[in-house]
């Protein structure tokens, strides 16, 4: 995770740096989200019939290439940003395998009873890493230049292979079966018969894709706020700041049972959130309301996670995580590339930010009055079956 924010912080500040647009960063999703969506739902499927701890270390080998190149390129002065789309692509397409088997295996490393508490550790774990990755990144960018972040993140993710190497995984209770289309169709319709789980998916998918004001936020450090690169670094530490503080919380506190109730309120606080930084011109304003907006979407990320890993049978996790991964992909990605549209044609960040809270709302009534299953779900420690009795 700390990799992925040094990447990220890099690769948006360059195109912006190169470009002087919002709509070059816009595409930035555009070019990760669709490999991720051609290949995500047959990855599901592989994660549920292969070793899933096999496949998270193979998925870290392009990002580590990709970021080998554009260092050269930068540091060479050859880069240009025709070059950095297909190496965002790349990166697009070993994340659809990475992301399904990262999520699933996490049952099979805790006891069920504790998986809630367990979510939130693991999230803590990452975002003491996300606290110092997006500054660091930031003050690198700032005093040697956008080439020694890139092998920043290639050192981030050897670390990560490294302490992978030490996890401890239960063999899975169902079997794994043959890898088939009628696989990939079957995780589809376990999500279209459980409301709750759809929801879930659904609701985080359109509240992120019009509040989430990340891709802009190069553009409210440089010219909204003039706090530069190392602000820059700051204000996406911020995030990850508000989202600790909150995964704290989540351990501390007794495990919540209401998921869906919390899930729904907390994505509504989350807009509101959004449309509070997007009118704020004070940086230190500005830190503490995208700071709560990253708690708010922390505790979704919890509950999100407890509606969809609790609520799915071992033997289907790999393939509905990888449709919670399409889910995940658009809200960030496309998010990304709805607020570089927004602002381009509105000529505004600003309007795009606030315009993109409301429309959350707006998401958050619809999707609650259409499917209350998700508003009456509460979370249930016993094991669940999957279809044909596998465990």
């Amino acid at each position: 995770m700390a990799g992925l924010s040094i990447q990220t912080a890099a690769l948006m500040w360059q195109v912006y740096d190169i470009t002087g647009s919002a709509l070059p960063l816009a595409f930035i999703g555009l070019a990760r989200f669709l490999p991720s969506l051609a290949i995500s739902f047959i990855a599901g499927a592989i994660a549920d019939t292969s070793d899933r701890k096999m496949i998270l270390a193979l998925s870290q080998i392009p990002p580590i290439a990709v970021s080998i190149l554009l260092w050269a390129s930068t540091a060479s002065g050859a880069i240009v940003v025709g070059m950095i789309y297909p190496a965002v692509a790349l990166v697009g397409a070993a994340a659809a395998f990475e992301g399904p088997a990262r999520q699933s295996i996490l049952p099979q490393v805790v006891p069920r009873t504790s998986f809630q508490r367990a979510v939130a550790l693991a999230t803590t774990v990452q975002q003491l890493t996300l606290v110092v990755g997006p500054a660091a990144s930031g003050l690198i960018i700032a005093n040697f230049g956008v080439a020694p972040a890139y092998l920043l993140h290639v050192a981030m993710l050897l670390l990560g292979l490294a302490f992978l190497l030490g996890v401890r995984v239960n063999p899975a209770a169902s079997s794994r079966g043959t890898l088939s289309l009628a696989m990939i169709r079957e995780g589809i319709v376990f999500i279209w018969n459980h409301p709750a789980v759809f929801g879930a998916m659904a609701l985080d998918m359109v509240a992120v894709i019009f509040a989430g004001a990340e891709a802009l936020l190069p553009i409210y450090a440089r010219d909204i706020l003039g706090v530069g690169a190392f602000g820059y670094g700051l204000l996406s530490s911020s995030k990850a700041v508000g989202m600790l503080i909150m995964a704290v919380s989540l351990i501390l506190l007794p495990s919540i049972v209401r998921t869906g109730r919390v899930l729904v309120v907390t994505i509504a606080l989350y807009g509101a959130g959004t449309i509070a930084f997007g009118l704020s011109t004070w940086f230190p304003l500005s830190l503490l309301f995208y700071g709560l907006t990253a708690a708010c979407d922390q505790v979704s990320v919890v509950m999100r996670q407890n509606i969809i890993q609790m609520g799915t049978p071992d033997a289907l996790r790999g393939r509905v995580s990888s449709v919670n991964q399409v889910f995940i992909g658009a809200s960030n990605q496309l998010g990304a590339m709805e607020s570089g549209l927004v602002a381009t044609w509105a000529n505004s960040a600003v309007f795009a930010v606030v315009f993109g809270g409301v429309a959350c709302l707006v998401a958050v009534l619809v999707i609650g009055v259409l499917l209350p299953a998700l508003w009456r779900h509460k979370i249930d420690v016993e094991p669940l079956v999957a279809p044909g009795g596998a465990g």
